[in-house]
């Protein structure tokens, strides 16, 4: 019976190992583990710790930034024609506070926040 049960042990022992060898940490979990580690060293906590830890991770490895080589020169960005920003949502919040103060309703208050919001807000609709 003895046998049978430590037979039993080694064969659970022996595909387990053969599992833990099988899962190998991915290039990510690599670099959580390390950042993680480096972090520990430098005893940060709470949002320093989150800091650094956002910022490691971002980071390219030193490996992958040699395998990359250097980078290119940049070339001079070509400057288009500004286009005219959309309209920030505080136009149309005031817009609508403006329309919910006049006490519009359905089409009627549907053309007066389309004509705000391409004035530029409540003071300058016609």
């Amino acid at each position: 019976m003895h046998k049978i049960l430590i037979a039993a042990l080694v064969v659970l022992g022996i595909s387990g190992l053969a599992q833990a060898e099988e899962k190998k940490a991915t290039p990510q979990q690599q670099k959580m583990a390390a950042c993680n580690k480096e972090a520990g060293e430098k005893k940060l906590a709470g949002d320093e710790r989150k800091k650094f830890m956002s910022e490691c991770l971002k980071a390219k490895p030193a490996a992958e930034a040699k395998a990359a080589g250097p980078k290119p020169a940049a070339e001079p960005k070509v400057v288009a024609e500004a286009k005219p920003a959309a309209e920030p949502k505080s136009t149309l919040g005031a817009c609508s506070k403006a329309a919910a103060a006049k006490g519009l309703k359905g089409d009627e208050r549907n053309k007066y926040l389309s004509a705000c919001n391409k004035a530029g807000g409540p003071d300058k609709v016609k």
